[in-house]
């Protein structure tokens, strides 16, 4: 195994603050890259999707559960399988609790193409709580590039999806896929791709999340049991 090379601890201050300098330019290049994204143009969603999940029937506008910005995790899991992914699995094991993304006014799901019968007994042994839909008998996964046909066959592959509202009306604003998703899952990774961001006063462009009429995100941060709902 090649190991890091032995230094005092001089030297690695000296290394270390070396680093630090790329560090900053890369968090500084990241912030740019984020307000760059958010600055992409968005499309309606004009078709009415119907998911199943535990509630039974319902559309894209109610995975929001009310909130001005949806996340959805595109979880591989074709009809004919018998278990999720497994990649897709530790994506999903890594999200963090909710309710810091609902405090910025941001929901998440996971959705799949296997029926929701299928999904439900996967979920309940993995565990997990996260809002997991069937998009099964739609077009959904088609038209955000999730199942693809290749040689006449399909074939599923990871992505996420970020959406926005504007009262009853749903835009898509951003899609990732495959190496995308690397380095996501954090609640402010996953803000950094959404149309509205973290909601700092810092970011650009400016004045979008005031709008919300909310203090800036990280002044509503709170421990997850103290938020109202």
């Amino acid at each position: 195994m090649s190991l890091p090379e032995i230094a005092s601890r001089e030297q690695w201050r000296a290394a270390r603050a070396e680093l630090l300098v790329k560090e900053k330019a890369v968090t500084r290049a990241r912030d740019a890259l984020a307000a760059e994204r958010r600055g992409l143009p968005m499309v309606e969603v004009d078709e009415e999707y119907v998911f199943e999940g535990g509630d039974g029937k319902v559309t894209l506008l109610d995975l929001f559960e009310g909130r001005h910005q949806l996340v959805v995790y595109h979880f591989m899991f074709a009809p004919e399988w018998d278990a999720g992914c497994r990649s897709c699995s530790g994506f999903l094991d890594q999200i963090g609790h909710l309710a810091h993304l609902g405090a910025r006014g941001t929901s998440f799901a996971a959705v799949s193409r296997a029926p929701y019968p299928k999904i439900l007994p996967f979920k309940a042994r993995m565990g997990w709580t996260v809002p997991w839909y069937s998009s099964h008998g739609s077009d959904f996964n088609r038209d955000f590039e999730v199942t693809l046909e290749r040689e006449g066959e399909l074939v599923e592959r990871p992505g996420l999806s970020c959406f926005l509202r504007d009262r009853d009306r749903v835009f898509h604003t951003y899609s990732t896929y495959e190496r995308g998703l690397d380095g996501l899952g954090s609640t402010t990774s996953l803000l950094d791709l959404t149309a509205l961001g973290r909601q700092e006063r810092w970011e650009e462009p400016e004045g979008r999340a005031s709008a919300l009429g909310a203090p800036a995100g990280s002044e509503r941060i709170r421990y997850h049991d103290e938020y109202d709902d």
